[in-house]
């Protein structure tokens, strides 16, 4: 363990913490005199001052800032609610004000506990909220919590998820992000072996590293490349004794954060240099939208030692997964008992962190689940984050999302826009008597008694599902010719 690592970052960032508000002072109280922070020399200033206030971390979560969606045209108030809470994370459960829209379908968003706070996902929340009835794992960063509640593993995260499954009720429906997509999955069989009633309807991975021997990808050449023993000696450190998880051993932030940048280094200067280019031209929007960016960016949170490492044994170098050797509290996870969960998975075509092929090595797993159950998806020209971030998720991901939790709703008058009701047996009338032809006609027929005649199919529609098939059935191409 790197005793000295932690010790000495809080040390430099408590030294810079005064010089950084400082900046911030500075730059905020440029807005209160326009007309001098409008001169050439105050817009550099500014720029400067924004460049020291962003040399630093954060280690509390920001606000997710969702107080109202548009749905349908109208404004409607969102509230956070906090639906369970461990020590270790918490259900958050975002509440529309308008009774109108509570039968949606129940979502559990899973964040990724991998160096940011569950706000990194604050995008895909506020565009599905709109149709669905959203909840998030927000996950606590470790050196808030107390040694006094015991470890936190790869175990205690897959039963965190069962538990919340439990507490949203049956029906509901899961949308993992990268990193927790492997613990999803093994919930998900765990429940299917235990016919657990609160199997979710829909499972969607999104960029997850199931299977890390397809495509390996910088991140994962770089687990392989060191022992686990390595990784202990040289990332893990303690958290400092003046915070509540004081002593707790974990893999700092500030780490993480460090390895991020450095996978695109120059692209980061770059944006840098931009913000300050901007604030200095006057271009306060542009500036304003990098510097959002990075506040978001830089704030970080730990990780349990017994979580990294365990999830680099388990995912990146034993593959235990993918090799049907994952155990959960000493039980093995095995996808195949999984039947009645619709899967969809979704991968981005320009992801350097998890490559393509890696996500949809779930379907194989799920050898069991029934063809129709089952969906892929590439997303041509994003990358990691643009499967879950930006218009290509809005407009080309996120409605293949819908689909599929819409699709397996339970009532059937919630599948789709499409769907037409089944109708109860008591409302299809009885078949009733027809005139019996004419002799005349049935001997040129040739046609044989027929004194009883079921009602037509097409008449036992509702009217206005009649006139949409045949509506539609005036649009259906021709058959092509064999």
């Amino acid at each position: 363990m790197n005793q000295f690592a932690y010790p000495a970052y809080q040390a430099l960032s408590d030294l810079m913490l005064p010089l950084r508000h400082g900046a911030a002072l500075v730059s905020r109280s440029l807005d209160a005199w326009p007309a001098i922070a409008q001169t050439p020399q105050a817009r550099a200033l500014r720029a400067n001052c924004d460049m020291l206030a962003l040399a630093g971390l954060t280690h509390a979560r920001p606000p997710f800032a969702i107080d109202s969606i548009e749905v349908d045209g109208r404004t409607v108030g969102v509230t956070e609610d906090i639906a369970d809470s461990t020590p270790f994370c918490s259900l958050v459960h975002f509440v529309k004000d308008d009774a109108s829209l509570s039968g949606q379908p129940r979502v559990l968003v899973i964040a990724p506990m991998s160096g940011h706070f569950a706000t990194l996902l604050r995008g895909t929340v506020r565009t599905m909220l709109a149709d669905h009835d959203v909840y998030i794992t927000d996950w606590h960063n470790p050196r808030d919590v107390a040694l006094i509640h015991g470890r936190f593993g790869f175990d205690e995260y897959v039963h965190h998820i069962i538990d919340f499954i439990e507490t949203i009720g049956p029906g509901s429906h899961l949308l993992a992000v990268c990193q927790p997509t492997v613990a999803a999955l093994s919930a998900v069989a765990l429940m299917a072996a235990d016919a657990h009633p609160a199997q979710p309807a829909s499972m969607t991975l999104m960029a997850g590293p199931i299977d890390t021997r397809i495509n390996p990808t910088r991140v994962n050449e770089l687990a392989k490349s060191k022992s686990l023993a390595w990784f202990e000696r040289n990332l893990i450190s303690a958290v400092p004794y003046g915070f509540a998880g004081g002593g707790r051993r974990v893999y700092p932030g500030f780490m993480q954060l460090n390895a991020f940048l450095a996978m695109n280094l120059p692209r980061h200067i770059d944006s840098f240099a931009d913000m300050h280019y901007e604030r200095a031209k006057g271009d306060q929007d542009t500036a304003d939208a990098i510097r959002v960016f990075y506040e978001e960016y830089f704030a970080t949170m730990d990780l349990t030692a017994e979580f990294y490492l365990e999830t680099v044994d388990t995912v990146f170098q034993r593959h235990a997964l993918p090799l049907h050797e994952l155990e959960v509290r000493g039980r093995k996870v095995e996808p195949s008992a999984i039947r009645r969960t619709a899967l969809l998975t979704v991968e981005g075509e320009r992801d350097d962190i998890c490559a393509v092929g890696q996500t949809l090595a779930a379907q194989d797993l799920c050898d069991r689940l029934r063809p129709y159950l089952k969906a892929h998806h590439v997303q041509t020209g994003v990358g990691h984050y643009g499967v879950f971030n930006g218009k290509r998720w809005e407009r080309q991901i996120y409605p293949r999302v819908r689909a599929l939790i819409y699709d397996n709703e339970a009532s059937p008058t919630n599948v789709n826009a499409r769907a037409q009701p089944i109708l109860p047996l008591q409302s299809i009338p009885p078949p009733q008597a027809v005139p019996e032809p004419a002799a005349s006609t049935t001997a040129q027929e040739g046609a044989p008694d027929a004194p009883l005649q079921a009602i037509p199919p097409e008449q036992m529609l509702d009217p206005a599902t009649s006139a949409d098939d045949a509506s539609d059935q005036d649009q259906r191409p021709a058959p092509a010719a064999q």
